[in-house]
């Protein structure tokens, strides 16, 4: 049992800067970041994305400059996703299979430019790859088929695994895709490329700004429901992630970040493993439009914001802020 006032005063140990860090519950530093960067066709190219303000998609060349950036910053790993183009999209998404596309162009780049300093995260999925901005391939009905999907999931991770890549990310929501890419790693040399399984990926309305920034806005048709989780579900979240841990995930996610942090928490509690959230675009463009409107000092809103997830469980979070927070971090 707890003291009482005057004897017990809570407030003595907030009185000092000092004394603040002492207490310090919850610490964040560069090290708990990972950031998304978006890859784009062209040379000496920086293309600002009009709905994230402050991020941009580079070309090939220039996401080494972000990649060293990032291991100056103590960042450990950045997430690539590319933004292919129009007429390299196809109904089956091929282009996810070619051994010279954007993606592995720019983790073969990160590599050669920092080596096992920094880790590489890809995405798998097909929206960045098929003309109508689903994750999957559309069978005869109109519906996102899962084996088959699957299939190509598989042929995708191997293909940036054998360019370089340290970290395979499945964002799309299929069954069995996570064992199946284990099995394929483990029988193809790449025992070691670990997977970090978007477990519970709702569908968000958070999402707008990034498909944006990969070029799948425009082309989406339907919604992403019949895969992406129901917001309302919470215990669906936990068999999600106990399937994805029991097919061989080394660590899980969470997506969106803030709106979710109930399930990061219940996800840490359940299982005990390296949880990740994805701080997503939409959450990230909120602060900047409430910074940029005076509701909020930018540099405060961000370092809280991703206190919040550290708090709730994560061993760390994937934000557009990586590098700015990197800063202040370490100023």
């Amino acid at each position: 049992m707890t003291g009482f006032y005057p004897a017990t005063r809570l407030r003595r140990t907030r009185s000092t800067t000092w004394s603040r860090a002492l207490h310090r519950e919850t610490l964040l530093t560069p090290a708990d970041l990972i950031w998304p960067l978006f890859v784009n066709e062209g040379n000496g190219l920086e293309d600002p994305i009009g709905s994230l303000p402050g991020v941009s998609r580079w070309s090939v060349d220039r996401i080494a400059e972000r990649a060293r950036e990032a291991v100056a910053l103590g960042i450990p790993v950045v997430a690539l996703f590319p933004n292919t183009p129009v007429e390299l999209r196809t109904d089956n998404g091929s282009e996810a299979l070619n051994p010279d596309n954007l993606m592995c162009r720019a983790i073969k780049a990160i590599k050669q430019a920092c080596g096992d300093d920094l880790g590489v995260l890809t995405d798998v999925a097909l929206d960045p790859y098929t003309s109508h901005g689903q994750d999957g391939l559309i069978d005869d009905r109109g519906y996102v088929g899962n084996d088959d999907t699957v299939a190509v999931l598989v042929a995708q991770s191997l293909n940036q695994a054998a360019a370089g890549a340290d970290i395979i990310a499945p964002s799309d929501m299929m069954d069995g895709r996570i064992g199946a890419i284990r099995e394929a790693l483990e029988g193809n040399g790449h025992a070691n490329v670990q997977i970090m399984s978007y477990a519970a990926k709702y569908a968000s309305a958070f999402y707008g700004p990034f498909r944006d920034a990969v070029g799948s806005r425009g082309l989406l048709k339907g919604d992403k429901k019949t895969y992406q989780m129901d917001p309302a579900n919470a215990e669906e979240a936990l068999r999600e992630v106990e399937l994805d841990l029991a097919e061989g995930a080394d660590s899980v996610m969470v997506k969106p970040g803030l709106p979710y942090l109930d399930i990061v928490r219940r996800v840490k509690d359940a299982f005990e493993v390296p949880v990740f959230a994805y701080q997503v675009s939409g959450e990230y463009a909120m602060i900047e439009h409430a910074a940029a409107a005076g509701a909020g000092e930018r540099d405060a809103l961000v370092l809280e914001t991703l206190l919040a997830f550290k708090r709730a469980g994560c061993s760390g979070v994937l934000t557009y802020h990586a590098a700015h927070a990197a800063r202040l971090l370490g100023a």
